[in-house]
């Protein structure tokens, strides 16, 4: 150790890099997790955001917007997936039918399954602010910057993601409190 708390050998570089992994790979995971829906993926997601991050550390010039930067790098690397994924088809003939009671599984029902489901049916244009303020944590100017919107847009989507999903999960009671009467 120095005299400045630091391990001898260690970068400025180093360092830095340590203390935005400590410091944002939980919220990073948590919006990786939002955008994949699957743990193992997620945490691969933000192992490859920290690896480009590493690489092209000495671009980020202002260390206050280091979360919003690391979001980037995130969402890209999410999109990389799907640029890299050619789909495979089947045959009509081939294809099994689900049964409903798979929809039915613990995970999928209950307030947080009902949440979650309705969050998935919001538009892309409403989902990802409400996502980047409520899981990233994330200011109205820092969506704004990230998306590429005014502030005033990125607060009138917040609202109306709001109350398109109340709309939602009260229509999602009334269907299974109907759904329960029969």
């Amino acid at each position: 150790m120095t005299t400045d708390g630091s391990k001898p050998g260690v970068s400025s570089k180093q360092r830095q890099f340590d203390a935005l992994v400590r410091g944002l790979s939980g919220d990073l995971y948590r919006y990786a997790y939002w955008l994949c829906g699957e743990d193992a993926l997620a945490h691969d997601l933000v192992q490859e955001t920290f690896l480009r991050a590493w690489r092209s550390l000495d671009s980020l010039r202002d260390t206050a917007s280091a979360k919003a930067w690391l979001i980037t790098i995130l969402r890209r690397e999410h999109a990389r997936l799907y640029e890299r994924k050619t789909p495979q088809f089947a045959d009509v003939d081939d294809v099994d039918i689900a049964d409903e009671r798979e929809a039915h599984a613990p995970e999928a029902v209950g307030e947080e399954g009902l949440i979650r489901a309705a969050m998935q049916r919001l538009d892309a244009k409403y989902r990802e602010p409400l996502l980047m303020q409520v899981l990233g944590g994330f200011s109205c100017e820092e969506i704004a910057r990230e998306l590429n919107i005014t502030p005033a847009a990125v607060m009138t989507q917040v609202f109306r993601a709001r109350q398109k999903l109340k709309g939602m999960l009260a229509g999602d009671v009334k269907e299974a409190q109907l759904h329960e009467l029969s």
